[in-house]
């Protein structure tokens, strides 16, 4: 489990495919930034742009994880070299500053608009349609890692759009920096909503 509190902006140094060609999917090389990996152990659980993966190598400064082809299929700024937002696995003592995060991606979403409003930006993002019943105003949803919270929701043809505000500090510690209109986005809708909804679900489709 995670927060979405990010704790440092780490850089894929490299991408490299694995064997078994291109649906074996690739190792990424991750240097960390100024996330401490001291108390990182091989096999620990580490979100990268939101996604859970796996450590299975480490120096002292970076990290390796393996990625695959299902996994690339479902996110996005995995595939390619440049910053990503770093969080390693919430343990019991932290605390719980953002809200629960599975860093299982629910779904990619587009940026529709981020510009500058005052001193804050206003990020404005498309998201399918079968995620938008998760979506309320004040609630809570995570992009590329970090936690937010829905300031506006409306429903669009083929979709929903969501308006978020963020804040200077939000800015300057994440990647979010280098959005644009049409970046795509990695989604986790909150973990209590998905419950909600299935609970809500349940017996519906069965027959008499």
């Amino acid at each position: 489990m995670f927060t979405g509190i990010v704790a440092a902006v780490g850089n894929i140094a490299s991408v490299t495919p694995l064997p078994g060609g291109h649906d074996a999917g690739v190792r990424l090389v991750i240097d960390a930034g100024g996330l401490p990996l001291a108390d990182v152990a091989l096999g620990d659980s580490i979100a990268i742009n939101g996604a859970c993966m796996t450590v299975v190598e480490k120096t002292p400064d970076s990290f390796a994880v393996d990625v695959s082809r299902e996994s690339l299929n479902c996110t996005a700024g995995l595939d390619s070299v440049g910053e990503v937002n770093l969080e390693k696995a919430l343990t019991l003592h932290e605390r719980l500053g953002g809200h629960l995060v599975s860093g299982h991606v629910d779904g990619l979403g587009i940026v529709r608009k981020f510009e500058p409003v005052g001193e804050s930006w206003e990020l404005v993002v498309e998201a399918p349609a079968a995620l938008g019943k998760y979506l309320a105003f004040k609630g809570s949803i995570v992009v590329n890692g970090v936690s937010l919270t829905v300031n506006r929701v409306e429903d669009v043809a083929g979709g929903c759009r969501f308006s978020i505000n963020l804040i200077p500090h939000t800015i300057q510690v994440t990647t979010l920096k280098h959005l644009k209109v049409d970046s795509k986005v990695n989604l986790e809708i909150d973990l209590i909503a998905r419950y909600v909804e299935r609970m809500l679900s349940v017996g519906k489709d069965v027959q008499g």
